[in-house]
């Protein structure tokens, strides 16, 4: 289970250059290019926990620009000591946070203004009053797809079987494409080429679990 309460969390994120703090997200909405000061690609990780599979993605492609996006503070709060490392490094400047719950996506990104997006071992919400709550629900493809490019990626990751039959489903239902698709990434070979695990992966592999993977395209219409 994360980490919810470590007192002086939020003060900590507040002073952080590396976090687009809650009082001015909104304005960059439709301006990220500015943010970053390139016209580069825009990818984002929502749920990111303690930043380990985005920050190296980050320093391996500095060809795009990131943005990990994380509602805990005590989890953020992790992946700022990362992120300082990452600069103290001489890596590429491409990484922000925000702290922030992806209901609120459409809020604070515009239209077209992200080409990737992903998820990885996100809250299963088993009960099924919950089901809309679920980052691959058809309620949040809606959002990505709004502020995905036509044609733009979401990568889903996960160990629970149930969370992936929910995300096929939802995905066919809302009309996404199934662009590519493994029950068993780490015996992929295809799937797994340039793969970047994060910290649960590292360890439900390490436990033999098998981890399932699913590439959506969003479609070219936006209803």
């Amino acid at each position: 289970m994360r980490l919810r309460n470590i007192p002086g969390s939020r003060e900590v994120i507040a002073e952080s250059e590396f976090v687009i703090h809650e009082d001015i997200m909104r304005e960059k909405k439709g301006k990220w290019h500015e943010v970053f000061g390139n016209d580069r690609p825009i990818r984002l990780e929502i749920g990111m926990g303690k930043g380990r599979f985005i920050h190296e993605l980050a320093a391996l492609h500095p060809e795009y620009n990131y943005v990990g996006i994380e509602k805990y503070s005590s989890v953020l709060l992790r992946a700022l000591d990362k992120r300082r490392a990452m600069r103290e490094a001489g890596l590429p400047d491409n990484l922000y946070f925000l702290r922030m719950d992806a209901e609120n996506l459409t809020e604070v990104f515009g239209l077209g203004e992200a080409d990737r997006i992903y998820l990885n071992f996100s809250d299963p919400w088993p009960k099924d009053r919950h089901a809309h709550r679920r980052l691959p629900s058809r309620a949040y493809l809606a959002r990505y797809r709004e502020i995905l490019i036509p044609g733009g990626i979401v990568e889903f990751k996960t160990d629970n079987d149930d969370l992936f039959a929910f995300a096929l489903e939802e995905a066919k239902a809302a009309g996404w494409e199934i662009a590519a698709c493994t029950m068993d990434l780490h015996h992929d070979p295809a799937m797994l080429e340039g793969n970047v695990m994060t910290e649960y992966e590292a360890k439900f592999s390490a436990l033999g679990n098998p981890i399932h993977k699913v590439v959506l395209r969003r479609p070219d219409n936006i209803m």
